[in-house]
């Protein structure tokens, strides 16, 4: 008799575009009485489409969220660190009570540090820039979970260890869509689960051996990769997880369906 295996869902945030005219003014009217920017409304489609389709542990945000970073960051002028870093985190707390008003317990997907794109010209070197920018980073993750945030994604470009060093915790995952394997080891070394695209099963099953590894979190899977993956591990080792890039209509439905596993 066939066993049929759902996975747990999870997602890494999303990248929507920005909207045409008519769309904002749709969005707008449908959320009188509250302050928005484009920022807001990025944030709010992030995370909608994953409600309905049933993600079980959803999470707005993305690598558009910059924007507000830097908007909040003082001790920052035309892209250089001119100042001591300090957050003013105000729009960030309004940002996250936006968030927990949709769904209670979602995560936020956050750039990480070096995705920010500044220049630093004030701190006295590579090693107290990090200490300064990955500390505000903490006050700023502090703040959004203190309004109900459950905890953050990173997702990195470039995989760094000072700031993974700085900044990896029990509430916050770091995400690379593209590593090679020097980043998948590193990654592996400061936590126990790791999320990857199909492509990158068998290098994280080939590093267990070295790395402690709890769970294998496949973005974008298909019954070919779940397969590969539970040849090694457990059952409760394995999930499906979801970063999307295009339009999300359909995305994270069809990625609830990909998560049921038959054999």
């Amino acid at each position: 008799m066939a066993k049929r295996l759902k996975l747990s869902t999870r997602a890494f945030g999303a990248e929507p575009g920005l909207p045409d005219v008519a769309a904002l003014a749709a969005w707008i009217a449908g959320h009188r009485g509250i302050t928005a920017d484009i920022i807001t409304y990025q944030l709010d489609q992030s995370l909608a489409p994953q409600l309905p389709a049933g993600i079980m542990s959803p999470c707005a945000g993305g690598r558009f969220y910059k924007n507000r970073i830097r908007e909040c960051l003082l001790g920052v002028e035309g892209g250089k660190a001119t100042g001591e870093i300090h957050l003013n985190p105000h729009a960030i707390i309004e940002d996250a009570a936006g968030i927990v008003v949709q769904k209670k317990g979602a995560w936020c997907a956050l750039p990480a540090p070096h995705l920010l794109g500044i220049t630093d010209t004030y701190y006295h070197g590579e090693e107290e820039w990090n200490d300064a920018i990955t500390g505000t980073y903490r006050n700023l993750m502090r703040s959004m979970r203190d309004t109900g945030i459950s905890g953050h994604v990173i997702i990195c470009e470039s995989l760094r260890e000072p700031e993974i060093e700085s900044l990896v915790r029990q509430n916050v995952f770091f995400f690379q869509p593209k590593p090679d394997r020097e980043s998948l080891a590193c990654l592996m070394e400061h936590q126990h689960q790791i999320a990857v695209g199909r492509d990158h099963i068998d290098t994280v099953l080939d590093l267990s051996g070295e790395y402690d590894l709890r769970k294998i979190i496949i973005v974008d899977p298909d019954h070919e990769s779940i397969e590969r993956a539970l040849a090694c591990l457990d059952p409760d080792q394995v999930s499906a997880g979801g970063y999307c890039m295009d339009t999300c209509k359909d995305y994270w439905k069809n990625l609830v369906d990909a998560a049921v596993y038959t054999r």
